[in-house]
């Protein structure tokens, strides 16, 4: 899919990550050009693809406009699947553990070698994007009269949204 001229995949992946530094460290050596971003999330937090194409979506614009929350293309995709403007706290739900994992990928201008790197140390699972409801709801503090009205993406989508109106 191509966002303001961004190239953007989203995958879903099933695995055991043995130390976040090194997996990090090797995807940045995958990279090969400045315009090119891997941002990998705990897919557990994540209530399907169209939430995070959302989340790019608004990340791309608040760049574009100036009124981005972090320096770094991929973090603010973080906040922003996150739906919150702290790093540390973005990090803390949805960001990478040592251990098994429900990987969301993200990649932006990313190329073929990355992709066959995740797929190498990966399983690829695109089920993990689809909404666990009891997951949703403690990440993103659901309210039970949001989840019986509106579809849980929605919700999440939503809270994105707000977070540019709330600033």
């Amino acid at each position: 899919m191509v966002i303001d001229d961004f190239d953007v995949r989203i995958l879903g992946f099933t695995g055991v990550v043995d130390s976040v530094d090194d997996l990090l460290s090797d995807l940045d050596g995958l990279s090969g050009n400045d315009d090119s971003v891997v941002q990998l999330l705990d897919a557990d937090g994540i209530a399907g693809k169209k939430h995070v194409l959302h989340a790019v979506n608004q990340s791309i614009l608040a760049f574009d406009r100036g009124d981005n929350f972090a320096n770094d293309l991929g973090v603010e995709v973080c906040l922003r699947c996150s739906a919150q403007r702290q790093i540390s706290k973005a990090f803390r739900l949805l960001g990478l553990k040592k251990g098994k994992m429900n990987l969301c990928a993200i990649l932006i201008n990313g190329n073929n070698k990355i992709i066959d790197y995740l797929n190498d140390k990966f399983e690829r699972n695109d089920d993990v994007l689809l909404p666990v409801s009891s997951n949703l709801i403690n990440i993103f503090d659901l309210m039970p009269e949001e989840c019986n009205s509106y579809a849980y993406e929605d919700i999440v989508i939503d809270r994105i949204s707000k977070l540019a109106v709330d600033y």
